[in-house]
């Protein structure tokens, strides 16, 4: 066994046990009273004679029971799967089956999903109010070691079959220091999780909640109005969301600002267009960009305060346990201002992904993983995403980045939102095709001057077509290879 340090939710409850560790709408529970809670749970899961050999998956919403769960596996040693509630039954049974899980934890709401999944896969299945009638007996794990897995997510599948991660307990100890030496730590400070649980965003705000002793106001689901109201009442200080989010949240925040207590909008999910950041900027409200993945425990590089003006549009630079380096095709270290593959390093980063040797010797070279988005290193060694190497779209010879085309559609007032794809061509090997939600019908030809106007001739889309929504995965990016579903 490698090193170790206390177990967190007990060293935290015996250090500040009256501290507020949980909001949700209109109760709240100190870190005391979520541990007697926890530890209760905890016993009722060990009388099933769980042990660190075994997995057990979690179907649940963003409700105070699931942050229950979450930790009372944590007591007992289990390993974790994280399901995303918005997938399919098939969906679930192949990362049940794949993470060999033994037991399900699921939510009420979710039954006839798992009753689709048992008809699939024998696992067993119990609610929370299940587990907590079951036989108590006792355990205390007194401390994590830092090696040991902790929780496997699977990735959202944007290039593939969803592999899972695995995390270890080190990962997310090192992903919360890093941040808070980033980002500072406040006595005050309190965190507002509108992100899903199941997702690494939502996942380690729980986790430093506990490490840094701060609280959690959770959001059973993203609600821009509830999100901007608590914003405003000076009670969050720190907020993690995406593009969509922040989008849609300005729609109605009219020309009202947030309290002077809110000092950080942690914003990640891909690169931001800039006219949502400049927008931010002109509003006042705090937006760090930050960039990270499942494979990095949530962020690995943010912008830190004091660059956020001059570096408008970078993802920063990397937190301190961390290293970035931006790689050629041969895997060869690339000068400062050169496109290529980002690659990372740290504590923070998996271990690998779970059952598949092919996946982890592709993507880990000398402990560096290679995260399959392009990017550069500017003068100064901030980082600069351009976008997913597989959606690298490459017409006659030339590279065209989705992201920047979609940039320049969303400087467009109609335009809400953009994605943009290579759709095969016999001339050009690809061109790219537009694809566009709006807030009205829009003339194409006036869209197609639009960006005459800003791109060159060749990344100019050949199409440019409206629908009503944007694909997205259920960790809200977006499947820019499903758009092509929507060409007639």
């Amino acid at each position: 066994m490698g090193e170790t340090i206390p177990n967190w939710l007990l060293q935290r409850a015996y250090l500040t046990p009256n501290r507020t560790a949980l909001v949700f709408e209109n109760q709240s529970w100190s870190f005391y009273q979520m541990t007697e809670i926890v530890m209760d749970m905890a016993f009722s899961l060990h009388s099933l004679e769980l042990s660190q050999s075994n997995t057990v998956a979690v179907l649940m919403k963003n409700r105070p029971e699931t942050v229950w769960v979450i930790h009372a596996l944590q007591q007992i040693g289990v390993k974790t799967v994280f399901l995303n509630h918005r997938l399919t039954a098939s969906e679930l049974t192949f990362q049940i089956k794949d993470s060999g899980a033994e037991v399900i934890i699921y939510d009420g709401d979710f039954l006839q999903t798992v009753e689709k999944i048992l008809s699939l896969y024998k696992i067993q299945a119990f609610t929370v109010d299940e587990i907590n009638r079951f036989d108590k007996k006792e355990l205390t794990e007194t401390e994590f070691s830092l090696d040991r897995v902790c929780s496997i997510m699977y990735t959202s599948g944007t290039t593939g079959k969803p592999k899972g991660v695995m995390q270890t307990y080190g990962n997310h100890w090192w992903s919360a220091i890093g941040s808070s030496l980033n980002l500072g730590l406040q006595a005050n400070d309190a965190w507002l999780c509108a992100v899903p649980i199941f997702h690494i965003s939502g996942m380690s705000i729980l986790m430093r909640s506990v490490i840094y002793g701060i609280p959690v106001y959770l959001m059973e689901q993203f609600d821009e109005k509830k999100a901007n109201t608590l914003l405003q009442s000076g009670k969050i200080t720190i907020m993690s969301a995406v593009s969509a989010m922040m989008n849609r949240m300005l729609a109605v925040l009219e020309d009202k600002t947030y309290h002077a207590n809110f000092r950080c909008m942690l914003l990640g999910g891909g690169p931001a267009p800039r006219p949502l950041l400049e927008e931010c900027l002109n509003k006042g409200i705090p937006v760090f960009q930050t960039y990270g993945m499942t494979e990095t425990s949530s962020q690995i590089v943010t912008l830190s305060p004091e660059d956020s003006l001059k570096k408008i549009g970078s993802a920063g630079k990397p937190i301190f346990p961390s290293q970035i380096k931006v790689v050629s095709n041969s895997g060869q270290s690339l000068p400062n201002g050169e496109f290529g593959e980002i690659t990372v390093k740290g504590p923070n980063v998996t271990i690998g992904y779970l059952n598949r040797e092919k996946a982890n010797e592709e993507s880990f070279q000398d402990g560096w993983f290679s995260t399959g988005d392009l990017g550069h290193l500017d003068e100064e060694g901030f980082l600069y995403i351009l976008d997913r190497r597989s959606d690298l779209i490459i017409s006659g010879g030339e590279n065209i980045y989705p992201a920047e085309i979609e940039e320049v559609l969303l400087e467009h007032d109609g335009v809400v939102e953009a994605g943009v794809t290579g759709v095969d061509d016999p001339i050009w090997g690809q061109v790219p095709y537009a694809f566009i939600v709006s807030k009205q019908v829009l003339s194409v030809e006036e869209l197609f001057h639009f960006c005459h106007e800003r791109l060159a001739s060749y990344k100019v889309p050949k199409q440019i077509i409206q629908i009503n929504e944007l694909p997205r995965n259920g960790s809200n990016k977006l499947m820019r290879r499903n758009l092509i579903q929507y060409i007639d």
